[in-house]
């Protein structure tokens, strides 16, 4: 958020770097050389919430892929509802089953021949927000999250079949 201007983007995925602490990577392509406003809302206020998008918001959400000037949120344009943070100032969005409040832990320039082509934001967890529905004995069910990954263009995916295989010991 900059000026009171909730910023919001879809990302196909982010990674787990930690379990402890907890800790997350997001990757930020540049656009003609230029950084997203995204993530320089980032590096400037040193805090963001990452969302998981389901069955229920992704239409909502899709449009917050929209490419607008930085003064226009893209949770507005998307009509989703802002919701206090408990430990950062950026506010989460409500629709989501699960929000994660970061801090930035490291970001850094990678790639690109002239300029970076890229930046690599790593955010360490300060606060899970967990729907009570889908969480049981420290487990998230995937069936009520019913979560939903961004392929490639305008493809996403549900998850499909769910199986179980005995670990080794």
């Amino acid at each position: 958020m900059k000026d009171g201007v909730l910023n919001g983007a879809p990302f196909s995925y982010f990674n787990i770097v930690s379990s402890n602490p907890p800790m997350i990577s997001l990757s930020f392509q540049r656009s003609s050389g230029k950084q997203k406003d995204t993530v320089r809302n980032i590096i400037e206020s040193k805090q963001f919430v990452v969302h998981i998008v389901d069955e229920q918001n992704v239409k909502k959400i899709n449009k917050t892929a929209a490419n607008l000037p930085p003064e226009q949120s893209e949770i507005e344009l998307a009509t989703l509802t802002p919701v206090e943070s408990v430990k950062v100032s950026v506010p989460g969005i409500k629709e989501a089953k699960i929000r994660m409040e970061c801090s930035l832990e490291h970001s850094l320039e990678l790639g690109g021949t002239d300029t970076p082509g890229c930046e690599l934001i790593i955010g360490r967890v300060v606060q899970f927000h967990i729907e009570n529905d889908i969480y049981e004995n420290g487990r998230i069910d995937p069936r009520g999250l019913a979560a939903v990954s961004r392929l490639a263009g305008n493809n996403y995916a549900k998850i499909g079949e769910i199986f179980e295989i005995a670990r080794p010991k």
